[in-house]
């Protein structure tokens, strides 16, 4: 049992039993979760103490996605938990709100925002070593390894950190949010099937860049917000991304065949200004700690919820749309065009060879231990 000791001005809460309180939003799997905190001793399934500071202030949080999003699922729950343990008050600025990933990212670091949510892909342009997350065929498909990594993974909680400071950032959490597919407007197979096809990526990550070169295409950042209209006008002959964003933002309408290679997830990352964090005192470092575990649970639990059923409802609502799972044999020729890909990110520098050594190592034990 954890406390923190009662100071002038502060009311000190033993946290007991949480209970989630779901509530329905858009779409048959669009939920948030909001906590109820009773103030129950003894119960032993949740005793740790927070403390509502006598000083109120707004943060700003801003992020990627929307708010029915996975990013917007962790975002309500770290609000909500904000919220009810303390008198702050946490305003959520969605996707488009403020710019795109680039500018986030700079009034993050700038100290404009208190809070970022940002897709790990995007975060290779600032932070390189982030980049280890969009490495293809290294992160595995299962959901339950892919659990127990980002809890327990000593990339994530030990190696990772530090290097976010040295960027004006405090790291939070790290989470996976789909499986993902690509959709095109033809089926392929094989990366000769690829050659020549103009396939969008995330602006700002070189490993992108280089996956999609070796998988045999021909590579073109772009911003999400100019994604539709390139595959609209042809501009683009494909595109990847988590199954609960092709069915939100209706990308299978757009597109003819939706294909799992089985090359990695997307995930997702939070974190906090740092100058920001470091002048907090130690009962909201805490609070805000707290609050990242819970989202962090929350978001586990609901993506993997919202990837089944965006693929459910896709093959509901559009009948004629292909969707294809590349065999063992099939998916061979892009796992070997993809180690020169993981051999490029190990080669740039030390710090990279050790992330990704340390990071197979975790997933490692991940697959040992996973349930």
């Amino acid at each position: 049992m954890a406390f923190l000791l009662d100071a002038p001005g502060d009311r000190v809460f033993l946290l007991g039993q949480i209970d989630a309180v779901k509530t329905q939003k858009k779409g048959p799997m669009r939920k948030t979760t909001k906590i109820k905190l009773n103030q129950l001793i003894g119960t032993g399934i949740l005793t740790l103490a927070t403390v509502v500071s006598s000083h109120a202030a707004e943060w700003k949080y801003a992020m990627g996605e929307g708010l029915e999003d996975p990013q917007g699922i962790y975002a309500t729950a770290f609000k909500d938990f904000i919220e009810e343990n303390s008198r702050h008050t946490i305003k959520i600025y969605p996707v488009g709100s403020l710019g795109e990933e680039t500018d986030m990212m700079e009034q993050a670091q700038a100290g404009i925002l208190q809070f970022l949510g940002q897709s790990t892909g995007y975060m290779g342009g600032t932070i390189p070593e982030m980049d280890l997350f969009t490495l293809p065929y290294v992160m595995p498909t299962d959901t339950a390894q892919l659990d127990y990594f980002f809890k327990n993974s000593k990339v994530v909680n030990e190696l990772l950190p530090p290097i976010f400071r040295e960027h004006g950032l405090e790291l939070l959490s790290v989470f996976p949010e789909g499986e993902m597919a690509i959709t095109t407007f033809e089926p392929f197979r094989s990366p000769e099937d690829l050659e020549g096809k103009k396939m969008r990526v995330m602006p700002g990550s070189p490993v992108l860049v280089e996956t999609y070169k070796a998988f045999g295409a021909s590579p073109v950042p772009m911003s999400w917000g100019d994604l539709i209209g390139a595959l609209k006008t042809n501009m683009i002959d494909g595109q990847e991304n988590p199954t609960v964003w092709i069915e939100a933002y209706g990308l299978d309408d757009l597109t003819n065949v939706l294909t799992y290679i089985g090359h990695g997830h997307f995930n997702a990352s939070v974190s906090a200004n740092k100058a920001f964090f470091d002048d907090l005192g130690r009962r909201d470092k805490r609070l805000i700690r707290l609050a990242a575990e819970h989202a962090h649970g929350v978001v586990l639990e609901e993506a993997q919820k919202l990837d089944a059923y965006g693929l459910g409802r896709i093959v509901r609502t559009n009948p004629d749309y292909q969707i294809v799972t590349l065999t063992e044999a099939e998916r061979a020729p892009f796992k070997e065009a993809a180690e020169t890909v993981q051999a490029s990110f190990a080669e740039k520098s030390d710090t990279n060879k050790k992330l990704l050594e340390q990071m197979l190592a975790d997933l490692e034990e991940a697959e040992a231990n996973a349930e």
